[in-house]
């Protein structure tokens, strides 16, 4: 199975690894630590953005054309995947 294409998440990447090294600046400047954790939210935004639309684009491509498929198990296969990864990312 052809696996999604997630390039244009490597900009947003780029950013947050930019956004990681500036922290670790004001770390080693000894900022102020709300100023830090300000920032750490930001990056931590970012990652849950990069990974909404990775799982948004798997679920639009993967799951369906597995969905769409002749075999149970795959489909069975794909929905326990699915709901594992909701469990295991998403609070559940």
């Amino acid at each position: 199975m052809k696996h999604s294409s997630h390039k244009e998440q490597i900009n947003a990447l780029k950013r947050i690894e930019g956004q990681v090294r500036g922290i670790q600046g004001m770390i080693e400047e000894g900022r102020y630590c709300i100023d830090v954790l300000i920032q750490i939210r930001s990056v931590t935004k970012a990652i849950s953005r990069v990974k909404e639309k990775i799982l948004q684009k798997h679920l639009e491509s993967c799951v369906a054309d597995t969905l769409k498929g002749q075999s149970q198990v795959e489909k069975q296969e794909k929905i326990n995947e699915v709901i594992n990864i909701l469990n295991k990312h998403c609070g559940g």
